[in-house]
């Protein structure tokens, strides 16, 4: 079997799982009725069509700044975490702070790709981490390309399977400057970068030295990129490799936690044998990790602010939406430790898992022309929606774009001071483990998670106890 195939459920199975949990939480009906129901089940609930907005203001320019592994507490306007995120936290109180917000997956690829594409789990053909986008997948800079959108891609892509076929030129992108494949974005010091497909040699990285930082390096083409002059409205995907492991960061900002925490060193690969499962991956010692990974956000953080700044220099921050979330949750990869940061804190799990700590992320709206009144938003929607979103922005009707496939609605009625509900659907996610991840479990070990309202339902193996869970989403009962 195929590794595309290899983690998927029957397309019966998962229609039965969809409606089983659509009618499990909207319905009062008692737990038997609701399993007698599921076994009888012959379709699935689907979600329902995006509304439309009728705003005519001038298309802004869009930048979507995506974290890796940065867990719901781990931002100050989120929590009570010690790591400082001024910048991040600013944004969040002059514009819209989603508390209830989903990624695409709980590991990288998948997530991306429902990110990338519009959709779920129940439209993905491999819900794996060997997931790649293929030649006829449609993503949002293709659809933003309708609007006459120039789009640049910066950072961590890792999606591609083919140069000149599913790079990110051939995906819509203008112009790219980054890491291509997934093991490139394990490296905070990257010997090599591409920029739109030609490899790049980083000197100053080589030879063992750490003289360039892979999302200093993102920001500023990220900034350039900005200040140039454009005829059309631009969409920046700004996709940092940070604070995914390996551990490292300039010391500018690991300095600042030098005595703030408790430190046990990781060894990695220091004395010959593994000192844990991730070793093999990140075999340098990190002597404070701690320290690190709350540098590596705060970094993270002011290359944040710089993007905010030129921006703002340039005189187009108003009608520029600045959207700011993480593909997946908290790791603890390399010496990371999200316990000791609560990172996932107030939910259960971490990347990985499809409990809430897995895959609800920190989700921020800054858009000046359009959110003049700050808020705190608790609607539930994902990754899946944001290309329908931003094709509601741009003003492109996905009825005019070839072999678009989405199952996500436009989340633009929450994007304004009057906000309209969304429509009543369910969100749905599956993992598939795969050989090769030293966390995998059993390969071919299918997890799954929908959620409707305040009811969510997690299921870890096909013939596995259904766990549930209500309101804050923190116990899970099997």
């Amino acid at each position: 079997m195929s590794d595309a195939n290899f983690c998927q459920l029957s397309c019966d199975s998962k229609r039965y799982f969809n409606l089983f949990v659509g009618m499990m939480m909207s319905s009062q009906a008692p737990w038997q009725s609701i399993l007698f129901a599921w076994t009888l089940a012959l379709f699935a609930c689907m979600p329902s069509s995006a509304l439309a907005d009728d705003a005519d203001a001038e298309p802004p320019n869009i930048v979507l700044i995506l974290a890796d592994d940065l867990g719901f507490n781990q931002i100050g306007a989120y929590g009570d975490t010690p790591i400082q995120t001024p910048h991040l936290d600013q944004l969040a109180a002059n514009g819209i702070r989603f508390t209830q917000a989903y990624s695409g997956n709980t590991v990288c690829s998948p997530s991306r790709v429902s990110l990338f594409t519009g959709r779920d789990g129940r439209l993905m053909d491999n819900n794996s981490n060997t997931v790649q986008l293929k030649d006829i997948d449609v993503t949002i800079a293709h659809v933003l390309k309708h609007a006459g959108y120039d789009t640049a891609l910066f950072g961590k892509y890792s999606i591609g399977s083919q140069m000149g076929v599913t790079d990110p030129l051939a995906m819509g992108f203008d112009t790219w400057y980054g890491m291509y494949s997934i093991l490139e974005g394990h490296r905070q010091y990257p010997t090599i970068l591409w920029r739109d497909g030609k490899k790049l040699r980083i000197e100053e990285n080589e030879a063992g030295r750490k003289g360039a930082y892979a999302q200093a390096l993102f920001t500023h083409e990220a900034i350039q990129y900005i200040k140039q002059d454009h005829d059309n409205p631009f969409f920046v995907l700004l996709a940092y490799s940070s604070p995914h492991a390996e551990l490292a960061a300039p010391p500018e900002f690991v300095e600042r936690y030098k005595d703030a925490f408790p430190e046990t060193r990781y060894g990695g690969m220091s004395n010959g044998t593994p000192s844990d499962k991730y070793a093999w991956y990140y075999p340098e010692p990190v002597e404070r990790p701690h320290a690190v990974l709350a540098g590596m956000v705060t970094a993270l953080d002011a290359y944040v602010g710089q993007i905010y700044q030129s921006l703002e220099s340039k005189g187009i921050a108003d009608n520029t939406l600045i959207l700011f979330t993480s593909d997946n949750g908290p790791h603890d990869e390399g010496g990371g430790d999200p316990t000791f940061f609560r990172a996932s804190e107030p939910y259960k799990g971490m990347k990985r898992d499809l409990y809430d700590g897995g895959i609800h992320v920190p989700m921020i709206a800054h858009w000046p022309a359009a959110i003049r009144s700050p808020r705190v938003d608790d609607t539930p929607w994902a990754f899946a929606d944001v290309l329908p979103t931003f094709a509601d922005i741009a003003g492109v009707s996905l009825d005019i774009v070839p072999r678009v496939k989405t199952n996500g609605v436009s989340v633009l009625p929450r994007l304004r001071d009057d906000p309209r509900p969304l429509p009543n659907r369910t969100l749905y996610w599956e993992f598939g483990k795969q050989a090769g991840d030293p966390n995998s479990g059993v390969v071919g070990e299918v997890y799954q998670a929908a959620r409707r309202g305040k009811w969510k339902a997690v299921r870890y193996d096909i013939d596995g106890p259904i766990g549930i869970a209500h309101e804050k989403l923190t116990v899970d009962r099997s």
